[in-house]
């Protein structure tokens, strides 16, 4: 009798948690949107109806990295052929921007939004439901680049391992209207540091660390992003400054990038748009 009592008493807890839980929102249509968000937790797709990006036109200094991935994107976007691709280098160098520009202006030449070409989003540390995401869309009409930004691996970090098989295409072969573009201040997804402890710990050193930096090689085209010149930096600021109208000179954009620059410690994208946003802001103008 104890032991039914109990039996109740949970059920009935149960019954009032989920009742005060609110519903998981429905995964989002695949039709609808031209990006959306993978949440794991939920195993669902969050439409995003405005996607935080650049006109791929204002991003300098990238024209070759910008030109390989363009053409990569299309030519996957018309159903040819098109490798996944790593792009790698320096913090604020313009990775992720060139991703979500070149999907933006594909889709666009195709009719978008939100057009037949869909950028989904996926965090890194939810990796391992990666193949669920591609269950998801694999009977889709709708072709998706799967962006994961930032993505790198420690020491103890199996998820690589899923990463691998689905980028090999395991026994069920990656969906051919899925390709998966990552960026990564690593050339190799990892530390230098760990390679070389890998290499120094293991019965086999050599089999050690290619089982870890094999993954790269799984990325048909490597684009590398680096530090910008001071030219290039400065085309950087007057190329938004133009765009944004903000009506300073050559000169005063320069003496003050410079300055802005050297207070930072670096010349890169981020840098330079941090810089346009410190000098409209002074002027009181929006960037819309």
């Amino acid at each position: 009798m104890m032991d039914q009592d109990l039996k109740a008493m949970i059920s009935r807890i149960a019954e009032a948690l989920d009742r005060l839980a609110p519903p998981a929102p429905p995964s989002a249509d695949l039709r609808e949107a031209e990006a959306y968000v993978w949440h794991a937790a939920g195993h669902r797709l969050e439409a995003v109806h405005r996607v935080n990006r650049v006109d791929i036109d204002l991003l300098q200094g990238i024209d070759r990295q910008k030109a390989t991935l363009l053409e990569n994107t299309r030519r996957f976007a018309k159903g040819l052929p098109a490798n996944n691709a790593l792009l790698w280098g320096s913090r604020g160098a313009g990775k992720s921007s060139i991703v979500k520009a070149a999907h933006a202006k594909v889709n666009l030449e195709l009719g978008g939004p939100p057009g037949p070409l869909a950028l989904i989003e996926i965090h890194r540390e939810d990796i391992p439901s990666l193949p669920v995401l591609l269950n998801r869309v694999r009977e889709s009409d709708r072709r998706f680049v799967v962006f994961c930004d930032d993505l790198s691996f420690d020491g103890q970090d199996a998820a690589y391992k899923s990463l691998k098989a689905v980028l090999d295409g395991g026994i069920e072969g990656r969906p051919e209207n899925v390709l998966f573009y990552a960026t990564s201040n690593r050339r190799h997804l990892m530390p230098r540091d760990m390679i070389e402890n890998e290499r120094s710990t293991a019965i086999n050193p050599s089999e050690a660390v290619e089982e870890k930096v094999s993954l790269s090689d799984r990325f048909g085209l490597w684009l590398g992003f680096h530090n910008a010149d001071q030219d290039t930096f400065f085309a950087m600021i007057e190329g938004y400054a133009q765009h944004y109208k903000l009506g300073l000179s050559s000169e005063e954009l320069r003496k003050r990038a410079v300055e802005w620059s050297v207070t930072r410690g670096s010349r890169s994208g981020r840098v330079a748009w941090q810089f346009i946003q410190e000098v409209a802001g002074e002027l009181g103008k929006k960037l819309g």
